[in-house]
């Protein structure tokens, strides 16, 4: 399970503590791919109006169970390349962690729509896969020269959840745009620290793991490496129309 895997804990914690840089209780909050709804109930358990969106039937049954009356928390059935469905409403936010969007190869075309979502001003704090990430170097070291390379090649990789394959692309920070918006922050996730799946890593080096995340902390945002990791975290606003 998830809450078992402290690795998934400490990028979770990493990338709501960028997110909440930006977002105040009271506002409003669009999660593109809300999955299961943790960071959702989060941010609404915050006092965030948070609408979550998502169209696997699977996630959304997982997301009504974290709904209750006091919670200010809205599902929706709704695919990230149908946001305009959403029209004319406009968010104060949006949010997308652990590489949802790395699922589609039409990603400048769910980066537009977003903005239009998006009010003056608003943010839109993403969580993306890059294709360079140090600790497919491991995977060299053991021999598994495809899965160490699989980010490299120019059509999709298959990635597999939970027993179930999909394709997966990789989107370098310096590839993305948003009409009407700038980038204000960026930051690597799992630069130097064990991505997830390396969860044997960190029960084994508890300590060695610790000095990696301090290290980290201090390397994490800057120029050169801010877009690489397991994962990255990358910020936009909306500029005033």
């Amino acid at each position: 399970m998830e809450l078992e895997n402290p690795l998934v804990q400490w990028v979770r914690a990493r990338v709501r503590a960028e997110t909440l840089r930006h977002v105040r209780p009271g506002q409003t909050l669009l999660e593109l791919n809300a999955g299961t709804g943790l960071d959702s109930a989060f941010f609404a358990e915050l006092g965030v109006l948070v609408t979550a969106t998502d169209n696997a039937p699977g996630m959304l049954e997982q997301l009504h169970q974290k709904q209750r009356p006091t919670l200010p928390l809205e599902v929706r059935a709704l695919s990230y390349l149908e946001l305009d469905a959403l029209a004319p409403q406009q968010f104060d936010h949006a949010f997308s962690n652990f590489g949802g969007l790395n699922c589609t190869d039409r990603l400048p075309d769910v980066l537009a729509g977003l903005s239009r979502r998006l009010k003056p001003g608003g943010t839109a704090t993403l969580v993306i896969m890059p294709r360079i990430a140090p600790w497919d170097l491991v995977e060299v070291l053991r021999g598994r020269f495809g899965l160490a390379g699989r980010r490299l090649g120019k059509g999709p990789a298959m990635a597999t959840v939970e027993g179930v394959q999909f394709p997966c692309w990789y989107y370098p920070a310096s590839t993305l745009r948003m009409p009407g918006c700038e980038v204000i922050g960026g930051m690597a996730l799992s630069l130097l620290v064990p991505p997830p799946h390396h969860a044997a890593f960190a029960g084994r080096y508890p300590r060695a793991t610790r000095a990696l995340e301090r290290a980290e902390d201090r390397v994490c945002r800057l120029p050169g490496v801010r877009g690489w990791g397991d994962h990255y975290v990358i910020t936009f606003r909306a500029r005033d129309r």
